[in-house]
């Protein structure tokens, strides 16, 4: 199993800390307020807490915080994360969900990336699944599926046997520019929420005919 470190306290950050618990998988909480960290961490019985700004234990560290400070967060830890893979679960979108905050041709997890030191992997992975459905971790008795894209074959290998840990599916979908791909998805999902369903409880998923 592996050693992740979640960086965000938020319903993503506790949903997905909780599962890779389940998995068996040790789980290091991070957030700036101590006193969320360490109410979190209690709440999972299991993780543990880190400091704020100390090197994430993990092998694999989770930006679970919003985009807008997605960024920050990773130039922030700089050489710090060297040896370790980033998973980018954050979505970009603008205030009204009609687009994205990112420049144009880009996507969140690739501007994520230019901020990471050199040689460190991101992985796009979690964003188009809401963080209670990840917490029951199947849809009527079949696993999610988490789609991911990022450019190190070997960063998304530990990536899909963390999906895999965590009684999921591992939908690879190619490069980090297919992030953009993925985030649409999400902006699917909350286009969606908004105008036709209401309600968050659903996941999009793949069916594989025949």
């Amino acid at each position: 199993m592996s050693r992740i470190s979640i960086v965000g306290l938020g319903n993503m950050a506790g949903a997905l800390a909780g599962r890779a618990l389940a998995g068996g998988n040790a789980v290091e909480v991070i957030g700036r307020d101590q006193t969320k960290a360490q109410a979190l961490a209690a709440a999972l019985d299991g993780a543990t807490v880190g400091p704020a700004g100390a090197t994430p234990a993990g092998d694999i560290v989770v930006i679970a915080v919003p985009y807008a400070s997605a960024a920050a967060v990773i130039s922030g830890y700089g050489d710090a994360l060297l040896g370790k893979v980033v998973i980018d679960l954050t979505n970009p979108a603008n205030a009204d969900f009609t687009g994205f905050v990112t420049p144009e041709g880009s996507s969140g997890a690739q501007e994520i990336a230019k901020a990471a030191p050199a040689g460190v992997p991101v992985v796009k992975a979690f964003n188009s699944v809401f963080s209670h459905v990840l917490a029951a971790g199947s849809a009527q008795g079949r696993p999610l599926d988490v789609f991911m894209a990022g450019d190190d074959d070997h960063a998304k290998a530990s990536v899909a046997a963390f999906i895999e840990s965590l009684g999921l599916r591992p939908l690879d979908v190619g490069k980090l520019p297919m992030a953009r791909v993925l985030e649409n998805v999400a902006l699917l999902e909350l286009g969606l929420v908004t105008h036709s369903l209401k309600h968050t409880n659903f996941t999009v998923g793949v069916s594989i005919l025949g």
